[in-house]
């Protein structure tokens, strides 16, 4: 019976090198697995996927896969979708639906909450909707685990204010622990 999973964590928590990693299991064993991604995250480019750590693979925006016939959709063992939490509700229940009606898992990686500790509206409908919840730890710089996401300025600042999406990388965003978090410390330098 196919699941739809939820693999939150941080920035930097390795969540789209799991995923990549997800998809070459299913290759590997002779198995197709469809990668996808919501068309705002353009990061890595147009229709792909890249880990810091270097690992890369072409995708599929989630605008095509909603376009795919059940036919075409029944080619794939699971279906694996990063940047989940750019999802919109409307979005996390149409994943519901392949796995209910089409009988297809569905993974989705992503960030729990924002910079300012909110829900993202996708993360909130899979914390909600999903059959099964995990997270991907990572630490802060003190050695806590990580469970903030911090986004800061050219001089370092951690912000508290601003726009929900801003795109960015470790350039912009790093995960903290909750005390670092509120207290605005990235660090040592």
């Amino acid at each position: 019976m196919a699941k739809l999973y939820f693999r939150y964590g941080v920035m930097g928590s390795s969540k789209t090198a799991n995923a990549l990693m997800v998809r070459y299991n299913y290759e590997e064993r002779g198995q197709e697995a469809l990668l996808v991604k919501p068309e705002l995250d353009q990061r890595d480019g147009a229709r792909f996927v890249a880990s810091r750590a270097g690992l890369t693979h072409p995708c599929i925006y989630f605008t095509d896969l909603r376009k795919m016939t059940p036919a075409q959709l029944h080619a794939y063992a699971c279906v694996i979708v990063d940047e989940a939490q750019f999802l919109t509700r409307e979005e996390v229940r149409y994943l519901t639906d392949l796995v209910d009606e089409q009988n297809i898992p569905v993974i989705c990686y992503g960030l729990r909450t924002d910079f300012k500790g909110e829900l993202f509206p996708g993360s909130q409908e899979l914390l909600a909707c999903a059959d099964i919840i995990e997270e991907v730890k990572t630490i802060c710089w003190c050695g806590k685990k990580a469970t903030f996401n911090a986004r800061f300025d050219a001089r370092g600042v951690v912000l508290k204010e601003g726009e929900q999406v801003v795109l960015g990388a470790n350039d912009r965003y790093i995960g903290l622990c909750r005390k670092h978090w509120k207290e605005g410390n990235l660090g040592p330098q």
